[in-house]
């Protein structure tokens, strides 16, 4: 049985700050966000089973969600001493997909079939095996939000969870889909 609250203190419990109902009609794969992916800004495009183009197009995935009806968005906010402290920025980074990681795990017990989105690139390997060998950790890759096309900003706003937690702090969002 799907419950949003015990699934938001689920995610709490592993280190997320927030969560929310996923409004899954904010579930809009856009090749514009995928074309963002292509200018290659965080050096992993062509470079990582979990960004594209290796991830799968955007018509994939919108074929792929077609069996989901419902899911939860969960986001970590770090506090920044000013809009330049990248040290908070990585640091939130890491608490957030390792906190995403741990929920995914719990999630899958109840929810086999459950389909998670990240925020950023995968980064369990040091050196992704893409292109030339297969995904050495299939069942814990997790493929970014924007990855797949989704408009971040967006996807919240919809959602009725904030994008921007106020001056001096860094968001990252990620969300489950669940059949």
């Amino acid at each position: 049985m799907f419950n949003t609250d015990s699934l938001v203190k689920k995610a709490i419990e592993c280190g997320m700050t927030q969560g929310h109902a996923l409004n899954m009609e904010a579930l809009v794969f856009m090749p514009e966000v995928r074309d963002m992916c292509a200018a290659d800004k965080c050096r992993s495009y062509g470079k990582n089973w979990c960004c594209p183009p290796a991830c799968g197009s955007v018509e994939d995935i919108a074929e792929r969600i077609k069996g989901y009806s419902y899911g939860i968005i969960v986001q970590t906010v770090g506090k920044m001493e000013d809009e330049f402290d990248y040290e908070a920025i990585e640091e939130t980074a890491k608490i957030h997909k390792a906190g995403f990681a741990e929920f995914v795990k719990v999630l899958k017990k109840d929810f086999p079939d459950m389909l998670p989105m990240g925020a950023g690139t995968c980064t369990i390997c040091p050196k992704c095996s893409y292109p030339d060998e297969p995904c050495r950790h299939p069942d814990d890759a997790i493929v970014s939000m924007e990855a797949y096309g989704l408009w971040v900003s967006r996807v919240c706003e919809m959602s009725d969870i904030p994008y921007n937690n106020g001056k001096n702090t860094i968001t990252y969002t990620s969300c489950c889909l669940f059949k």
